[in-house]
């Protein structure tokens, strides 16, 4: 099954099949998938006000001032707006491949979120099996073909690899 689009009012708009879930913006049904959802979070200490917080500030081990401006951002786009402009300024050593080192801090912050917030494991399971995709369509830019995809003609284009990561917890709390 894929994306239908119905017409409402002059308006294009998507329509999800029983065996996909999208993740647009955390105002959505599924937006508490999403690392941008409002789901504080508590790490070594330390409060962060989402997910996505928690993650930029651990892509930046041992810079502590970094770390710092990241945390005390309001806005979870803010503080990954601070890490985008730090990540290109430094030349980084202690992970060779930034994209797997990426993907343990992920999947390390989801499951934070998962254990903190327990209601989201229920929710998580309620999900069955669909699949869980991070749809970037309206933002292709940048790393969106790596953490979601875009649906392009009908076609789901990119990686996924935030809805992989779900779906990989998803089969942790179903055994």
């Amino acid at each position: 099954m894929g994306i239908g689009f119905l017409i409402y009012k002059g308006e294009k708009m998507k329509m999800e099949t029983q065996n996909e879930i999208t993740i647009t913006t955390v105002k959505a049904t599924n937006g508490w998938l999403s690392c941008m959802s409002p789901y504080p979070l508590e790490y070594q200490g330390q409060h962060y006000r989402t997910c996505e917080a928690l993650f930029q500030v651990l892509r930046f081990e041992g810079f502590p001032e970094i770390q710092n401006e990241i945390r005390n951002c309001s806005s979870p786009m803010g503080a990954k707006m601070i890490a985008r402009r730090e990540r290109r300024s430094l030349n980084r050593t202690d992970c060779w491949d930034y994209a797997e080192c990426d993907n343990a801090l992920m999947r390390q912050c989801l499951r934070l979120k998962l254990e903190q917030h327990p209601e989201l494991q229920q929710k998580l399971v309620e999900t069955g099996d669909a699949v869980i995709i991070e749809d970037c369509t309206t933002h292709d830019r940048e790393a969106a073909r790596i953490w979601g995809q875009v649906n392009i003609n009908g076609k789901w284009i990119g990686q996924n690899i935030l809805g992989q990561l779900w779906m990989e917890l998803r089969s942790e709390l179903l055994t």
